[in-house]
């Protein structure tokens, strides 16, 4: 029995927590990831020797929120990199060069049942089952469930080593006879590539330089050797391996596909990422996995969120303290940078559900290309420190050192889409939006977390983002006055006449709702059979609810201009101030709500609008 080393454990242990505290300093926004991946490696990092199975931990977010990162940063910290192993699995062939975990795990030197870690990246895509449940007919990477299973792999090695034998067996034999007929024969012997697969084949001690310096008889007898070692013929033992799976999960992260959206705010995305669970994360495996393969994932998933509005900030702050940093390092110049050119690089570089990729592109493009130009005129005139700025008018980066200023005209990216929208196109959709955003008011007593009329799309466009509301028959019809209301709210202000297409989604929606309110929830009471959209033979023809779903769309579209009507004044004046911003915040909504009328609350992302149910219940 193996005695715990209690010094060295401590000094482990050490070490352990001062990874966690360099890992927050690398990234922002996952300190609570950060927590509990380090809680969990801590029994394979401090006493490995007792485990009987590997640890399997689970890393799940949107694209680049630092999984793939963090995993190598905390290998390289530990000085883990020669025990360790990244591994991207593929249904086909050309994924990589290996058709197996072991061979893979092999030609890294991690079959010696010592502690490494192999990280299985992008497992998304090695799905086992394709879209309609079928299996999917491949034999790649099937021991990838074994090592999952009881972390051992069985050797193919009693092959080789009649293989091997026979090979140098048979060499040895031919020479001898050449000898007895005089001839000269040059000694058998490894080269150094058939040395490093005989050890590895075989999982042998010695060094491939020992190997090669063996003669004919030393190396029979080596592989007779292991050929009486049954232990070769065991599987390999990887219950010190630490297992770790990544991966994007689009069927969990729904929002995962808003790849192009700049203008959802940032802690909206983080509040539902927020809500995912581990069964959620379960739900998506099992359209990917079979059931046993989905349990061979563990318990063990850590789900990163999307990052918030202050993540991001941070992340800028801490990029343009790097370039403030390397700019003095080298060249001995001070750059201060102002919030204006944060503010901008934030407005143009922040796509939430692409993580930190695009801020690092639009900090090299806002400020490092330029101030390159800025460092050379100082340089030039002797100065040796710059602030940087951005004027919102002037459109223009600004650089002053000294008693000198230099301008550079720039209208970011993004900025330069949202500035492309016509304003009368923008006082259409403002009017909409404003729509929308009143008959919300009105009827849930809340502001919409968002209200936006400019956004960056090469079609106008804008949105009014609501939060999550639990679906009762009142929430439904309130629901549908609150998609029709953004037409209809065109139609008072602009004239039927003059009321755009822009409504036709928001009708599509309204319908479905409507639809479902007769045909699938049963809240019509002269309808309670379910009519099936897909199969309808199974009750009843469609047809008969037809006039319902008709008078009830008939009837709430009505219900929506008297509200509408009701709020005239305070539609209108919401409409100019979005027309002249392209944004109206919560706490203005408020505001202007008040004046006309009508009490509302702000609610953070995240909330949810639900009946008090607990309260009826014990009334």
């Amino acid at each position: 029995m193996t005695k715990i080393d209690k010094a060295e454990v401590l000094v482990r242990k050490n070490k352990l927590e001062a990874c966690k505290v360099y890992l927050k300093g690398e990234f922002v926004g996952i300190d609570s990831i950060i927590d509990s991946l380090i809680d969990y490696i801590q029994i394979w990092y401090l006493m490995p020797e007792i485990l009987s199975r590997p640890i399997i931990l689970n890393l799940w977010g949107m694209t680049g929120v630092g999984k793939t990162d963090l995993v190598r940063k905390m290998v390289k910290f530990l000085d883990y990199q020669d025990r360790f192993a990244e591994v991207e699995l593929s249904n086909t062939s050309g994924g990589t060069w290996a058709s197996s975990v072991s061979q893979i795990l092999a030609e890294n030197d991690l079959n010696d049942e010592q502690p490494g870690i192999v990280l299985f990246d992008e497992i998304q895509r090695f799905n086992t089952i394709d879209n309609d449940g079928s299996p999917l007919h491949k034999t790649q990477f099937a021991d990838f469930w074994e090592l999952l299973s009881d972390g051992r792999l069985s050797r193919k090695t009693k092959q080789n080593v009649d293989n091997f034998l026979f090979n140098y067996t048979t060499t040895k034999q031919q020479n001898a006879a050449a000898r007895k007929r005089g001839e000269e024969v040059e000694e058998q012997k490894l080269d150094p590539w058939s040395a490093k697969r005989l050890r590895k084949s075989f999982n042998l001690d010695m060094s491939v330089a020992e190997l090669t310096r063996l003669n004919e008889d030393e190396l029979i007898e080596l592989i007779l050797e292991v050929k009486r070692r049954k232990k070769i013929y065991e599987p390999v033992n990887h219950s010190k391996t630490l297992i770790i799976i990544s991966g994007n999960l689009d069927e969990a992260f729904s929002m995962a596909s808003h790849t192009s959206e700049t203008d959802i705010d940032a802690d909206i995305y983080h509040a539902f990422t927020k809500k995912i669970t581990v069964v959620d994360i379960k739900n998506a495996l099992s359209r990917k996995f079979y059931p046993e393969q989905v349990a061979r994932f563990g318990n063990i998933h850590l789900i990163y969120t999307s990052l918030r509005r202050k993540d991001f900030e941070e992340l800028i702050e801490k990029e343009v303290a790097r370039v403030k940093e390397d700019v003095f390092r080298k060249i001995g110049i001070k750059v201060n940078v102002t919030k204006k050119l944060n503010e901008l690089i934030y407005r143009n570089g922040v796509f939430s559900v692409q993580g930190v990729r695009p801020v690092f592109s639009s900090v090299i493009d806002i400020l490092e290309s330029n101030l390159s130009q800025f460092m050379f005129e100082a340089i030039m005139k002797d100065e040796d420190e710059i602030t940087v700025d951005y004027d919102d008018e002037a459109l223009a980066i600004l650089a002053s050192f000294g008693s000198h200023k230099i301008t550079i005209p720039y209208v970011g990216r993004i900025d330069s889409i949202r500035r492309s929208n016509q304003e009368d196109v923008v006082a259409n959709i403002s009017v909409h939006e404003s729509g929308h955003a009143v008959a919300y008011m009105h009827l849930m007593g809340l502001v919409p977390l968002q209200l936006k009329s400019k956004i960056a799309s090469s079609q106008a466009g804008g949105f009014t983002f609501s939060h999550q509301l639990h679906l009762t028959k009142e929430n439904i019809l309130k629901k549908i006055r609150i998609y029709l209301a953004g037409g209809i709210a065109e139609e008072i202000i602009f004239g039927a006449e003059k009321a755009s297409t822009g409504r036709s989604n928001d009708r599509e929606e309204a319908t479905t709702l409507a639809i479902e309110f007769v045909r699938r929830f049963g809240f019509n009471e002269r309808f309670q059979s379910v009519v099936n959209l897909q199969a309808s033979h199974l009750t009843m023809d469609m047809k008969d609810t037809d006039a319902a779903v008709e008078a009830m769309m008939v009837r709430l579209v009505q219900e929506t201009r008297d509200l509408l009507a009701q709020h005239l004044p305070l539609l209108k004046a919401l409409s100019k101030e979005l027309t002249a911003k392209g944004i109206i915040e919560a706490p203005q909504m408020v505001s202007i709500a008040k004046e006309h009328g009508l009490e509302v609350s702000i609610q953070e992302e995240g909330f949810l609008n639900v009946d008090g149910y607990y309260d009826l219940l014990h009334k």
